[in-house]
This record gives structure tokens, C-alpha cells and sequence, in this order.
């Protein structure tokens, strides 16, 4: 109750994704790895805001059910593959999602839309395909010790 407002702070949000994101950099034993964002809801907005912050350390961004429109003017600075998964029966935020995305400068970006799910994707197989998506994103884009653009296009 106290610290609702805070999910809708996307700066706040977005700041501690690339604090976590920098101290990954500048720790040894994670500095090789790719980094990869999943937002949920507002952490969609959040996770496209730090992905335009670090372009250089964030390798995919996947977003489910989330609000990628809370990115704002940094979906015009997102260069990071981005995939994002709404729920068929959402509607208002299947047009938030398609609006983001014509914005999103990646010129490597997705929408998923799962027939039947609604926000939360509480349906039977819906988390399941959530899941199931996602881990191909990051399977395709995390590739271990290749971050150059190319890998991107991939």
C-alpha cells in the first residue's frame, strides 16, 4: 500500500536495472556474459528505458504483458532485439504494445500475441507459452561472448 506508486516510476525502475547491469560489468567472473532483460507489466517499460541506457551490455529484452509505451522516448534509442508477448484477450494493452513497437528502433523486434491469454496469463498453457518464447529469445540473442551487432541480426 505504501509503495505502490513505485511501480510506475520508471526512471526509479530503469536506475536499478543498469546499477545491476553496471556491477555485472564490473564484476570478473560476469563481465563476458550478455546481459538480458524480462519485464513484466511496468518492468517492460523499465527494461526498454535501462536496454536505451546500455545499448552495449543488453543483448535481448523480452516484455510480457507489459507497458513498453512507459519507455517513452527511449524506444527511439532501443537498439536491442526486443520481443513482446500480450495476452490475446488484453486488449487496451495489445494497442500499447503495438504502438511501442512501431517505435522501438531495433531493427530487430517482435509482438506475440497469445490467443486466449488475458493480462496475468492465468489460462492453462498460457504461462507455458510465455515461457516457452521467451527462453528462444534469449537463446537466440544471448549468445556467450559474441556481442557484436551481428549477433544481433541473427
Amino acid at each position: 500500500m505504501h509503495t505502490r506508486h513505485l511501480r510506475f516510476d520508471i526512471g526509479l525502475l530503469a536506475g536499478r536495472l543498469v546499477g545491476a547491469t553496471d556491477w555485472l560489468a564490473a564484476e570478473p567472473r560476469t563481465a563476458d556474459l550478455s546481459v538480458g532483460y524480462f519485464g513484466a507489466s511496468t518492468g517492460g517499460g523499465a527494461a526498454l528505458v535501462a536496454a536505451a541506457e546500455r545499448p552495449d551490455r543488453v543483448a535481448a529484452v523480452v516484455s510480457r504483458g507489459g507497458r513498453p509505451d512507459l519507455a517513452g522516448d527511449a524506444l527511439l534509442r532501443v537498439t536491442t532485439p526486443t520481443l513482446l508477448i500480450v495476452g490475446g484477450d488484453d486488449e487496451p494493452v495489445i494497442g500499447m504494445n503495438e504502438w511501442a513497437l512501431a517505435r522501438l528502433a531495433s531493427p530487430v523486434k517482435q509482438l506475440e500475441i497469445i490467443p486466449g491469454a488475458t493480462h496475468l496469463f492465468e489460462e492453462p498453457g498460457a504461462l507455458e507459452e510465455v515461457a516457452r518464447l521467451a527462453a528462444a529469445w534469449f537463446t537466440r540473442y544471448l549468445a556467450p561472448h559474441d556481442k557484436t551487432t551481428e549477433n544481433r541480426g541473427r
